[in-house]
């Protein structure tokens, strides 16, 4: 199993409020919703075409979003 890489965000409390209940919505956890998020967001970057890689892992409901 390859690592993650960890890293500080610093977040604007009413953006966090949106995407905790977004995440909530799509039952996901927060982090694993900005994950989501960015994998989409690098994917329609890259064109069309590309696919964004697959995580490793399946993402826990509730992990490291607190």
């Amino acid at each position: 199993m390859k690592s993650r890489k960890s890293f500080p965000l610093r977040i604007d409390p009413a953006l966090y409020e949106a995407l905790e209940a977004w995440a909530q919505q799509e039952f996901r956890s927060v982090n694993g919703q900005i994950e989501f998020l960015l994998r989409e967001a690098v994917s329609r970057r890259r064109g069309r075409d590309a696919t964004p890689p697959a995580p490793e892992e399946p993402t826990s409901d509730r992990d490291d979003d607190s």
